[in-house]
């Protein structure tokens, strides 16, 4: 065969394989319809355990915590005790000066042996009188106030004792001692320091009963606290210790309501058992409280019952299903059909002849249908958190896709 013939063969063949290539291409690119790009984020319905909780954020406490102060002013004088020192009860923790005290004790010794001498001689007053007015040289009005002069000197005597134990009392109180066993967990007086007490009683040490036994005392929000009662398990974390939990139990809401910027709060008490002392007085717990429990229900992400598609998405909608059935049919789809693919909200509808059961957590969500079109359903639900909500009736199963939010037309959240 000559070259130039075996030339135009090879050729030839060159130029059908690029033929077939192209047309396989074209085939391949054109021949089959493109996939519809995703127009929602979905999250699939299924089954599993929802724990209803409320949070809220509070400070931990001793449970029982004493303020130690003083009756009395001077200058401290000895100090016993410390930051962090066990005590028990009747310790002394300082004493005052008791120089002014020790003098006003003999002042008032004295006082009283001059108000004992005084009815000495007032009583022997009177029995001289007595004497006289039986032999009629003094008159009855001399012997009244012979008399009065004796109650006058007892009263003085019962005076100078009230002043007495007085004084003895300040010395007594100079020295100030543990009310309880405890913990002293802060002091604000020093070594030298003069206490003043004539307006209002200082504050020396603050002493804990018990770091075994703590609280949290929180704020929980008027919203939450219809479902909190005595007894709920609580958890709660501390900035000291970030990668573990603690176990707490409510003890205590509090009627009291507390009103800040028209905020209504009510203050909740917690139990602790702070048994190996990890938690300190002052520490910040961020806590959770259980207030339900469900195992094995059907459950939907919350995100779901929070959509509510615009009125940007539904055009958008209604202009791709209407291209969608132009392609299928070569028809021209209706206004109509093209707007039910994704249902509007209901508008607010007149519920004064509703019962309050119906009106009773029941919510509007939007799931995907055999289609893969938009549906609105109504479903009744009952215990919710920040990641999923029970739902109790509704059309809706296991399997279903429900929608969470809309994508743009990249496909972007």
């Amino acid at each position: 065969m000559p070259v130039f013939t075996k030339k135009r063969v090879v050729v030839s063949i060159v130029l059908l394989l690029s033929g077939v290539a192209a047309a396989m291409y074209y085939q391949k690119e054109h021949g089959k319809p493109k996939e519809e790009e995703p127009k929602y984020k979905t999250a699939v319905v299924d089954k599993g355990n929802i724990t209803q909780t409320v949070t809220a954020s509070g400070t931990l406490n001793p449970v029982a915590l004493i303020n130690v102060g003083s009756q009395v002013s001077g200058t401290v004088v000895e100090l016993k005790a410390d930051f962090n020192d066990r005590v028990k009860q009747g310790q002394v923790l300082l004493k005052l000066d008791p120089t002014i005290f020790n003098a006003q004790i003999k002042q008032s010794e004295a006082s009283l042996a001059s108000a004992e001498a005084s009815k000495r001689l007032a009583q022997a007053n009177l029995e001289r009188n007595q004497k006289l007015v039986a032999q009629n040289y003094i008159s009855g009005t001399a012997m009244d106030q012979a008399k009065r002069e004796v109650e006058v000197a007892d009263a003085n005597i019962k005076l100078a004792r009230a002043q007495l134990d007085r004084v003895r009392a300040d010395l007594n109180n100079s020295v100030i001692r543990s009310p309880i066993d405890g913990v002293i967990i802060k002091r604000t007086i020093d070594m030298g320091q003069t206490v003043a007490a004539s307006f209002q009683t200082p504050n020396l040490f603050q002493i804990a009963r018990d770091l075994t036994k703590m609280q949290i005392d929180t704020s929980v929000s008027e919203a939450d606290v219809g479902s909190l009662k005595d007894g709920l398990p609580a958890r709660f974390v501390v900035d000291a210790y970030p990668d573990r939990e603690f176990e707490a139990k409510l003890r205590q809401f509090r009627l009291a309501a507390n009103v800040q910027q028209n905020v209504v709060t009510y203050n909740v008490v917690l139990d602790v058992d702070n048994k190996d002392e990890l938690l300190k007085p002052g520490m910040t717990a961020q806590v959770r409280l259980v207030v339900g429990s469900r195992e094995n229900v059907m459950r939907i992400p919350t995100a779901a019952l929070r959509y509510k598609p615009s009125e940007e998405e539904q055009a958008r909608e209604a202009k791709a299903l209407k291209e969608k059935e132009k392609n299928a049919s070569g028809s021209t789809a209706s206004a109509a059909s093209a707007s039910a693919n994704l249902p509007a909200p209901d508008v607010d509808d007149d519920v004064a002849f509703r019962t309050k059961k119906d009106l009773t957590r029941t919510f509007k969500l939007y799931k995907l249908d055999d289609k893969n079109l938009a549906k609105t359903v109504d479903v009744k639900i009952g215990l919710s958190n920040f990641k999923y909500t029970e739902v109790i009736s509704g059309d809706v199963k296991p399997g279903d896709k429900v929608i969470i939010r809309a994508l743009d037309k990249a496909g972007a959240r």
